[in-house]
């Protein structure tokens, strides 16, 4: 029979898409208030991956991937989902969103995403909230799998990422 064991906190990460409707810096600083100070962030490029948000936001759409100094408990990540859709909330105009904000963590061997929505790789964590394991760690770098979204696991998301496992590997 295997030890039950407590695993290690993982590191705090989210994904921010947003347009040119809100104030970026106030969206930051409300994050910050909730989850702490952020020890990096990526640069902002524009999101081309999909046009699925343009209905909602618009078509010019940024994109920018931030990870927090505080490590967490995994379990957290339902909550931070909850929290993060009531941020999500305080930005919209008219039902319509200008801010998506995609929780999830890094840990040595994946980067994980919260999601309100279910599929055949994503598992149910509570509070209406899924998983989903959306990079491996494998052969020293974060792969893809076939469900992947193209904006986590293109070349400079990966090289962020891997960033911030070093950073999370100092850490614990």
């Amino acid at each position: 029979m295997g030890q039950i064991t407590i695993p290690p906190k993982v590191k705090l990460i989210a994904g921010l898409l947003f347009n040119d409707k809100i104030k970026y810096e106030d969206v930051i600083n409300i994050l910050e208030r909730n989850f702490g100070g952020i020890d990096c962030k990526s640069e902002i490029i524009n999101f081309n991956f999909t046009d699925y948000y343009n209905k909602e936001m618009g078509v010019v759409i940024f994109r920018q991937y931030l990870a927090f100094k505080n490590l967490i408990d995994a379990v957290e990540l339902a909550d931070i989902k909850i929290l993060t859709n009531k941020i999500e909330e305080e930005f919209s105009i008219d039902n319509k969103r200008n801010v998506n904000i995609d929780p999830g963590y890094i840990e040595l061997g994946k980067l994980v995403l919260a999601s309100t929505k279910n599929y055949t790789h994503r598992i149910y964590i509570g509070k209406g909230i899924f998983a989903e394991p959306t990079l491996q760690y494998y052969k020293k770098t974060y792969t893809k799998w076939p469900f992947s979204y193209p904006d986590y696991s293109n070349e400079k998301s990966v090289e962020f990422f891997n960033y911030v496992r070093s950073i999370y590997k100092q850490q614990i």
